[in-house]
């Protein structure tokens, strides 16, 4: 068991989590208007099926209340890094596709780029107020910035894909909310937020 937290770093913890919970917050609204644009932009059905996307951890986790801090931060950081390098590939193809026919689009695509990074170094600093080291600092980002890039894909396969990264960046974004106010929540015994240093 870990030694309780001093109040200055529970106080911190508490403002970077409910920091992240609006930025989450944002980014989810962002995301769902983006899917509308997508699907419309791109000639999709709303409802069409996609498989899951390669190396992108789902959203859904059995046994949520079980994990502690640190499994739910990093697993966030390893979701939000490989939705930054997929958006960034879903940019350029954008950009391949359209040109500035859609402009529009690939303006949304960026905003959310950014936020998704933004948010990815939002958990970082997180797990460095928990001492616990950053997944890919020692000078193996590159390596560890999310999945290797996937065969070439047909331009509609390259839609669906599309598709179901935005759904899936979605439902992250609600998962980080839940993570973060869970993160956030103080112990009843010490007075400090539960999970980072020792399972709830």
């Amino acid at each position: 068991m870990a030694a309780a937290e001093s109040p200055s770093a529970a106080l911190r913890r508490r403002d970077l989590c409910s920091r992240g919970i609006r930025l989450a917050g944002k980014m989810r609204a962002d995301v769902v208007d983006l899917l509308d644009a997508y699907v419309e932009q791109q000639g999709l059905d709303a409802s069409a099926s996609v498989a899951a996307v390669e190396g992108v951890p789902l959203a859904a986790v059995e046994r949520w209340d079980e994990q502690t801090g640190t499994q739910r931060l990093l697993e966030n950081l390893a979701a939000y890094r490989a939705f930054r390098a997929l958006l960034a590939q879903m940019l350029e193809e954008q950009r391949e596709q359209l040109g500035e026919a859609d402009a529009g689009l690939g303006r949304a695509l960026a905003a959310v780029l950014l936020q998704v990074s933004a948010f990815a170094y939002h958990l970082e600093e997180l797990l460095r107020l928990e001492s616990r080291g950053i997944p890919g600092e020692e000078g193996d980002e590159e390596e560890e910035d999310g999945p290797p890039p996937p065969p070439r894909l047909s331009l509609f396969e390259q839609k669906l894909r599309g598709l179901g990264v935005l759904r899936e960046l979605a439902q992250w974004a609600v998962r980080s909310v839940r993570d973060l106010r869970q993160l956030a929540k103080p112990s009843p015994a010490t007075g400090a937020a539960p999970g980072l240093a020792e399972s709830p």
